[in-house]
């Protein structure tokens, strides 16, 4: 599949707030021939990866400090559990499975997020390679050392974030007693599934993506794909081969 047609796949999948964030490839290979045009809309995608990445870097940021309590808070229901009548056994499982699926969602948000980074970067160098090679120009080299300097392509913050919330997950899907394992495990395939209803079905159809273009590739460098610096979750893996988390 030429990687047009998978960006554009990529796009549908994506959260429908984020589909107008990528870059405007099918406009740009119409430019090829027109430098000053090409030029100035590849600024302007720059300038739109740029306020979009800082945007959502910064909220997840925010919403980072908000789950590290959530985690605390769930880690004191966990150890003192509900004080024994039905409906506060049922409270308690509820706010649990809530706590659990909106943790899940925000790490795939996150790592949704450095899949954008990677995709749209990938678009750019696989552009640019277009417009030398029609054009007999040498545009690729000195724009993707620009970009090589972007907010967008700097991804290590928003990674180090999803390696932490991973750590948080670890402990809140973590078991206390070997006698709860089957319940709990069946409480953690439950918030996968949700989750796949949305945010997370998005997140691992974004990362084949990112698969598929980085096999169909026959380089690898700087200047045709970027360094695949996306989280190797064990939770995604759990999901795409459809067993349950990791319990130890």
């Amino acid at each position: 599949m030429k990687f047009g047609k998978r960006l554009k796949k990529q796009i549908m999948e994506s959260l429908p707030e984020w589909r107008d964030k990528f870059l405007s490839y099918k406009e740009l290979k119409k430019l090829v021939r027109l430098i000053s045009e090409f030029v100035y809309l590849l600024n302007n995608e720059i300038d739109k990866f740029n306020n979009f990445f800082m945007e959502q870097e910064e909220d997840f940021v925010i919403r980072h400090e908000v789950y590290m309590l959530l985690n605390r808070i769930l880690n004191l229901i966990e150890r003192w559990g509900p004080n024994g009548s039905e409906a506060s056994e049922a409270n308690y499982r509820e706010e649990i499975a809530k706590i659990r699926k909106d943790m899940v969602d925000f790490h795939g948000e996150m790592v949704l997020l450095v899949n954008y980074s990677s995709i749209n970067y990938t678009g750019l160098a696989k552009i640019l390679k277009k417009y030398d090679k029609r054009t007999g120009g040498l545009l690729r080299l000195p724009f993707i050392q620009k970009v090589l300097e972007q907010t967008f392509y700097a991804t290590d913050q928003i990674s180090k974030l999803v390696k932490k919330c991973e750590g948080m997950m670890d402990v809140v899907f973590r078991r206390r007693a070997e006698e709860e394992l089957a319940e709990r495990a069946r409480e953690a395939r439950d918030a996968i599934t949700v989750a796949g209803e949305g945010i997370f079905r998005n997140t691992v159809a974004a990362l084949l993506t990112i698969q598929e273009i980085r096999a169909g590739s026959s380089t690898q460098s700087a200047f045709s794909l970027p360094p695949l610096n996306m989280p190797d979750s064990h939770l995604i893996q759990a999901f795409q081969l459809n067993s349950t988390i990791p319990t130890n």
